[in-house]
């Protein structure tokens, strides 16, 4: 009953209809266990994400790696880079900040950090250098669709380096890049028709990256008047 009462009705309705939809895909039209799998893994991680919670990243963490795993099934290079090699060591990173910066001390609510705009532009600027950084070897990788995956790269580490900052802003950042690997993802259930759940994956996804910036933006309003 305490995890019942732990989300919302609105939380419980978007984690529902995201497990109803993945389900009916992989049923539908196939697909690998472990996409399913880590489709339910990762919403879960992003709604704990959306109330402060430290065991999303956790969650994060393991979804990074199987998806990591996925994106080498298609050829995603860029994707396998980012997530094991950025995404799941920063997330690592968030989790010991997360911890180390509970509200009030409630280790289930993480302390909104106010960053400022001259770090938000930096912030910026460095995940454009690290777009770059990854676009030449994952040329040389021959990654299928390079652009959009490297569009990716960008996106992924601007959500991974606000995350860490504890900055609301960082939902919005996933939001963006679940945008990116929905077309992505569409591009590869073009060619195979298994790759579908992946992509109504990022759709929700999506969803639930845009109810957890609006469910920061609660925390960092309640957090400044406590």
């Amino acid at each position: 009953m305490k995890l019942l009462r732990y989300f919302t009705k609105s939380e419980w309705a978007i984690w529902l209809f995201s497990f109803a939809a993945i389900l009916s895909v992989y049923l539908l039209f196939g697909g690998e266990w472990l996409v399913c799998g880590a489709s339910f893994l990762g919403v879960t991680s992003i709604l704990l994400n959306a109330k402060g919670n430290p065991l999303g990243q956790l969650l994060m963490v393991i979804f990074s790696i199987a998806y990591g795993v996925i994106s080498f099934g298609f050829g995603y290079y860029g994707e396998v880079l980012t997530y094991l090699g950025m995404t799941a060591p920063m997330a690592v990173l968030a989790l010991i900040a997360w911890l180390r910066h509970p509200y009030k001390g409630n280790r289930s609510e993480v302390a909104v950090n106010r960053i400022k705009k001259g770090e938000m532009v930096f912030a910026f600027l460095l995940s454009a250098a690290v777009a770059v950084l990854f676009y030449f070897p994952l040329k040389n990788f021959n990654t299928v669709h390079l652009i959009p995956s490297t569009l990716s790269v960008f996106t992924s580490f601007l959500a991974v380096w606000l995350t860490f900052r504890r900055s609301e802003w960082f939902s919005l950042a996933y939001a963006a890049n679940d945008v990116v690997l929905i077309v992505l993802w569409s591009l590869a259930s073009a060619q195979e028709l298994s790759y579908l759940s992946v992509t109504v994956c990022f759709c929700m996804f999506f969803i639930s990256d845009c109810y957890g910036f609006f469910s920061w933006r609660r925390m960092r309003r309640r957090q400044g008047s406590a």
